[in-house]
């Protein structure tokens, strides 16, 4: 059998993780490979110094396995990390990385914000969260406000069993979905119980259609 390469070897890897996990391969200087996942991007470059802090950068100085969240101020989003150290011939030659989103604490409310003030909406009764005018809105069957994190970041702060992303721009309440059509370019409109059509994008599909098993 031809031996494959390395990177073809490191994609097969990460597709077995790519709704979840990030998978991040270094020397003992740069990156040398990155493979994004759904639920969490750093945007890493291959290239790109390895950067203190971070939990790769913890691995090679302490020459061992190291586990531990990362707030987000390094890369912009908050993650947990494992990172384990490459040897070679007794040296540390480079560190494998995988990067899983952060697991916050469980939340029952989100607080958005109104022309007069703040108001706790419960969780249940969110319907979709959307990416527009370079706010991040919360939509209810009874109210819309404003929350103060990018999508992004609000994201992390979902529970995964009912939020999902959909689009860059969407994350849906699976809850609150009355039906869901097909158009002719085989892509996928969710018809939410408040009347709203939001769409889902190619690019989150697949992980759309596992999370619902259809």
């Amino acid at each position: 059998m031809d031996p494959f390469d390395l990177e073809s070897f490191l994609e097969a890897v990460g597709e077995c993780f790519a709704d979840e996990t990030s998978l991040v391969v270094s020397n003992t200087k740069e990156y040398i490979y990155y493979r994004p996942s759904r639920r969490v991007d750093l945007k890493i470059r291959k290239g790109d110094p390895i950067r203190e802090g971070t939990i790769t950068h913890q691995a090679l100085a302490a020459g061992r396995k190291t586990a531990e969240f990362i707030d987000r101020d390094l890369f912009g989003v908050p993650y947990y990390g494992v990172a384990v150290p490459i040897m070679r011939e007794g040296r540390i030659a480079g560190c494998v990385t995988a990067i899983f989103p952060a697991l916050s604490s469980v939340k029952s409310v989100v607080t958005v914000r109104q022309e007069d003030g703040w108001v706790p909406v419960p969780l249940t009764q969110v319907l979709y969260a959307e990416a527009r005018e370079r706010k991040t809105h919360v939509i209810t069957q009874e109210l819309t406000g404003t929350h103060r994190l990018a999508l992004n970041e609000l994201e992390y702060l979902l529970p995964k069993d009912d939020f999902i992303r959909c689009h860059r721009s969407y994350i849906v309440n699976v809850r609150h979905i009355r039906e869901i059509y097909a158009d002719s370019h085989s892509a996928l409109t969710l018809l939410m119980k408040n009347g709203a059509r939001i769409p889902v994008s190619q690019s989150y599909a697949p992980c759309f259609r596992k999370m619902l098993s259809f």
